[in-house]
């Protein structure tokens, strides 16, 4: 396992983040151990879930996922070993301050997550996506006090647009308030231009981590489905939705032909990719099993040459307009 600084800071996280969202959904509690046993093992400091995990899921109110993880932390007593970030930002309770980045919402929010994680701190609290009903310097001096009470070490944001992240980042510096110092955004080799517009400039610019979901555009990239074939799951068919069209499939033909030259699977060639993107830190995995992990955790194993990196980005180049 590779370990890199997250952005400016000096937080050492490990090159892959291992994410939680299937913990209590298409894992059960004694898989989601099992996976975060072989994480660990393999060299992973890094976890990331939120307190919404998985409240789609029938009879589930969220903060499963941070219940499962705070158990699991509990039991193996490893605490100071692992990187642990989680979000807010998403409907916890009822009420009109049951969700939002509201002083209220967050304060309470971060009180909620603490107690199901078993800790008494987060190594890195993020807003999960923005909030257009609440004033930035509302949002920030709330993560602020979070941080001066040691409650929160480091603070990041998620799905915002370049323009929302630009007036986080200046207020705190106008207020002297703590800023955010990671990025969670969409992107992978399929859907590259939300990051790579202006977010990427960003990011880079003011020394934020980037730790991107979806680096396998959920399974697209693993070669798992194919040209005609029918989808018949609710998760398959979103795939479809938000992946499935003929970029993609051009795509993943170049990505195929990369991985059978270098020995690898599709998805590790995709996860390789990213990991040579100068400003990403640490893409996001999911996994089911610890099967699925470890073929994803081969991504750290795979070395493309420069002419397989620039065909990757030439079929999979986007323009504006």
């Amino acid at each position: 396992m590779r370990y890199r600084r997250l952005g400016r800071t000096g937080l050492k996280v490990s090159a892959l983040c291992l994410g939680s969202m299937q913990f209590g959904w298409t894992a059960d509690q004694a898989e989601a151990f099992r996976i975060m046993d072989a994480f660990t093992a393999a060299g992973g400091n890094f976890i990331d879930t939120a307190d919404i995990y998985s409240f789609w899921v029938e009879g589930n109110s969220g903060g499963v996922s941070e219940r499962i993880i705070g158990q699991w932390l509990a039991q193996r007593g490893n605490r100071r070993e692992v990187v642990i970030a989680t979000k807010v930002r998403g409907r916890m309770w009822p009420g009109p301050n049951g969700e939002g980045l509201s002083r209220a919402h967050i304060i309470q929010a971060c009180e909620d997550s603490l107690r199901r994680l078993r800790t008494d701190y987060i190594d890195l609290y993020q807003a999960h996506w923005y909030d257009e009903e609440t004033p930035m310097d509302e949002t920030m001096e709330a993560f602020h006090q979070l941080r001066q009470q040691g409650k929160v070490r480091y603070l990041g944001c998620s799905n915002y647009p370049a323009w929302r992240l630009m007036e986080a980042l200046w207020t705190s510096d106008r207020l002297g308030l703590a800023r955010y110092d990671s990025l969670q955004p969409h992107y992978n080799l399929v859907h590259r231009a939300e990051f790579e517009r202006e977010l990427r400039d960003v990011a880079q610019a003011y020394g934020l981590g980037v730790i991107p979901y979806s680096p396998l555009a959920g399974g697209f990239l693993t070669g798992k489905y194919r040209r005609g074939e029918r989808t018949e799951s609710v998760r398959a068919e979103g795939v479809a939705r938000r992946y499935v069209k003929e970029q993609s499939w051009r795509i993943l033909d170049v990505v195929r032909e990369v991985a059978e030259e270098v020995g690898a699977s599709p998805g590790a060639v995709a996860l390789a990719w990213l990991l040579a993107q100068p400003t990403v830190t640490a893409p996001i995995l999911g996994a089911n099993s610890v099967e699925q992990l470890q073929a994803n955790l081969a991504g750290l194993d795979v070395g493309l040459s420069a002419a397989q990196l620039a065909r990757l980005d030439a079929v999979s180049s986007w323009q504006e307009g």
